[in-house]
């Protein structure tokens, strides 16, 4: 039978009503079949990543005002191997008393406001504030998170270095986005009469015999309220990186600020860009700031991004910098200076490189302030350090909105300050604070929970 003959033999059109019935069903239904397969495979690849935090829903990551940034390159993107951890102590010894129990406790507890900011976007942003017992700075650092724009969209982590009933008041009454809480349970200053406060038979002075205690390089013995400075921030870090469960699943880069930073309108939207642009900007980089190290120095005001010192004011960097840092936890728990930045920028930064880097706007977009260090603010018996710290730095036009543009060159600046010939502030001389150090550093790959 010739071809067209054969075609038309087998036309719908000649079928019985019956089968042209049955073909029209079947087109139906592998219709609706290709259309859920094609559904579904939309939303697997549109979910948001899994957590045990409150159902996420997916909003844009940046304002209208934003320009497209790293075309190719993900947000996220690690551009450092993932570093095993090394020697992990099995034997930890931590402290423990009722308060820190139950502090301990209250680390466990969800984050708050939920009934407020039910959802955060799968790629929210995560901020992260550390106080300590300056009431009046807090004040001033909480108004200026209430005004940052995106601040609603963003989970807020607060790390209070003990227990402090009128700092825990003001971080009670936020209402601006979701508030995590969590208490440093092992500080010295729950621990009146046992380490790592003072403990009876103290080395006190120099010529001090037959007490407790190792002194550092300049003969001194330890300090409780100096060295909770360090065992504060070493505990932050571990705990947030490596004990939360709202951020173990988390890849994104989580922004770093105290309660004497003062965030402006623009910080979120600013820090956001700086963490993604730096993948394709300057590969150098490892961190994100949006203030330069010098904290008296207000930017450049050009049109170009910067590559600066990594400063300790308004600091971003994501889990696989964590993974740097704490591979060196012997070296950092070693070094004989209180002061947990000076230790990175002695003893760890220098490993990573000639130079290790951050990436800054020309304008920052937050500030410190105030005049009471936080020694003033944490002598046992002494009422809080209060100072000019209360009033509000003044914000300009610009620093309201987003002002970085993409298509700037990155300028590199000359880094100065602290380097590996610097043998430390002393302070961190006692064998009990170091060993603390290191068992924070092992406490969550260990079995111990927050």
């Amino acid at each position: 039978m010739p071809f067209l003959q054969r075609s038309k033999a087998i036309c719908p059109w000649k079928f019985s009503a019956s089968r042209r019935c049955l073909i029209v069903l079947i087109l139906q239904v592998s219709f609706l079949v290709l259309f859920g397969l094609i559904h579904l495979l939309f939303l697997s690849r549109t979910s948001p990543r899994s957590s045990t935090s409150p159902l996420l829903s997916v909003k844009p990551k940046f304002s209208a005002r934003s320009p497209p940034l790293c075309p190719g390159l993900q947000v996220s993107e690690h551009k450092f191997p993932k570093i095993p951890l090394k020697s992990l102590r099995q034997n930890i010894s931590l402290p423990q008393n009722d308060v820190s129990s139950d502090l301990r406790r209250r680390n466990a507890l969800p984050p708050r406001n939920l009934d407020l900011f039910p959802y955060l976007s799968a790629d929210h942003m995560v901020i992260v504030l550390y106080v300590h017992n300056r009431p009046a700075y807090l004040k001033v650092a909480v108004h200026g998170l209430s005004q940052v724009e995106g601040i609603s969209e963003a989970l807020l982590i607060v790390s209070h270095d003990g227990y402090f009933p009128e700092m825990n008041a003001i971080i009670e009454g936020i209402r601006f986005c979701q508030v995590k809480q969590i208490f440093a349970p092992f500080s010295p200053h729950i621990f009146p009469d046992a380490f790592p406060g003072i403990t009876p038979g103290d080395c006190e002075k120099a010529e001090s015999r037959n007490c407790k205690g190792d002194p550092d390089q300049y003969g001194h013995y330890r300090s409780p309220h100096i060295v909770s400075l360090k065992h504060h921030w070493w505990w932050m870090m571990n705990t947030v990186w490596d004990g939360l469960p709202e951020i173990r699943n988390y890849d994104g880069h989580i922004l770093f600020v105290e309660e004497d930073h003062f965030l402006f309108p623009n910080a979120l939207r600013n820090i956001e860009a700086l963490s993604a642009l730096k993948a394709c900007k300057c590969p150098e980089c490892y961190m994100a700031n949006l203030a330069p190290a010098d904290v008296n120095f207000k930017g450049e005001r050009i049109n170009a991004l910067v590559a600066d010192k990594i400063g300790n004011v308004g600091y971003a960097f994501n889990r696989t910098i964590w993974r740097k840092i704490h591979s060196y936890a012997e070296q950092f728990c070693s070094f004989d200076d209180y002061n947990w930045d000076i230790s990175m920028w002695v003893v760890v930064y220098p490993e990573w490189g000639s130079t290790s880097y951050s990436l800054r706007g020309p304008r920052r977009s937050a500030q410190h302030f105030g005049k009471c260090g936080l020694h003033q603010g944490q002598k046992q018996g002494q009422p809080p350090c209060f100072d000019e710290g209360g009033q509000l730095p003044p914000v300009e036009e610009e620093d309201k909105i987003y002002n970085l543009d993409s298509n700037w060159i990155v300028r590199y600046s000359t880094v100065q300050g602290y380097d590996r010939g610097f043998k430390g502030w002393g302070g961190w001389g006692d064998s009990r604070d170091r060993n603390l150090c290191l068992d924070f550093a092992s406490m969550y790959h260990v079995g111990v929970t927050i």
